[in-house]
């Protein structure tokens, strides 16, 4: 069967594991975990034309038919005619998208306030202190000691939004691919419609990707395709999505300190640069 591809990018926190839950009750549809696509696209893409012997008998025709595969080859095992890709660079490649899929990228974003991911962050953080018998340390606090700053709230809310951190990354693709003008391929989804308004937030997705609508429910709702969070992440409920929709998150007042708050004002810049 072939297949149609939807890409998934946005930020930490933000919602894509509930929404790809909602999703996947669609049976046309699959939304999995974060993916390897882009990077192993990008991976031989990178070998081949630094390759000695390919370049010294380029076949770009065939380099091209052999990354084009790689999507469709990573999901053979799937029967679900719609494919959402994850992967948080997605919005920074869309010509990934367009030079070797050959179609008009359609990337969904979810998005939610900067002070609300990093106090979903920090809770996860004191929900998941490392103890002996552990696989691993949470993998914000692993960068920090190798790093050697503090272990501190403000310490890991900066380096999670900074330049290498999992937001401030998610931030700088968003930002590329506006950038590059490609902001009419993206639809971003904010955290709170979908959970206050989740038929309205999923109504506009469908008429974004130009599918037929379907009638989710939501309620009773669990992540079916879990990673192992543990082992990965050092954070056993990274992707833990809670049964019933509602925000149950402290207010970013109560976890974060004044200083880190005030640092997260104007970092929205997605609802300055987009017209909903």
């Amino acid at each position: 069967m072939s297949k149609i591809f939807y890409f998934m990018a946005g930020l930490p926190r933000a919602g894509s594991t509930l929404l790809s839950s909602i999703l996947n009750q669609n049976s046309r549809f699959y939304s999995g975990p974060s993916s390897p696509v882009l990077s192993t696209m990008y991976t031989v893409e990178n070998h081949l034309l630094n390759d000695e012997l390919f370049n010294g008998y380029p076949k770009p025709e065939q380099a091209k038919q052999i990354i084009s595969s790689i999507p469709f080859q990573f999901y053979s095992d799937r029967k679900e005619e719609i494919i959402i890709d994850k992967n948080r660079a997605w919005t920074g490649r869309v010509p990934y998208i367009e030079g070797y899929l050959e179609q008009k990228a359609k990337i969904i974003i979810p998005v939610r306030d900067i002070d609300e991911i990093l106090t979903s962050m920090i809770m996860m953080i004191r929900r998941n202190p490392y103890k002996e018998g552990n696989p691993r340390i949470n993998f914000i606090d692993e960068q920090l000691v190798k790093l050697n700053i503090p272990l501190t709230d403000d310490n890991r809310c900066e380096y999670i939004a900074g330049p290498q951190g999992i937001l401030g990354q998610s931030l700088n693709a968003i930002m590329e691919g506006l950038n590059q003008g490609f902001g009419d391929r993206f639809h971003f989804i904010e955290y709170k419609d979908l959970v206050e308004n989740p038929e309205d937030t999923l109504r506009k997705l469908y008429d974004f990707i130009d599918e037929d609508f379907y009638e989710h429910k939501f309620d009773n709702l669990q992540n079916q395709n879990r990673e192992n969070d543990m082992n990965t992440y050092g954070l056993a409920d990274m992707h833990e999505v809670r049964s019933q929709l509602k925000n149950t998150a402290p207010k970013p007042e109560d976890v974060l300190s004044s200083y880190v708050l005030e640092k997260c004002n104007g970092m929205d810049f997605w609802r300055n640069l987009v017209v909903k």
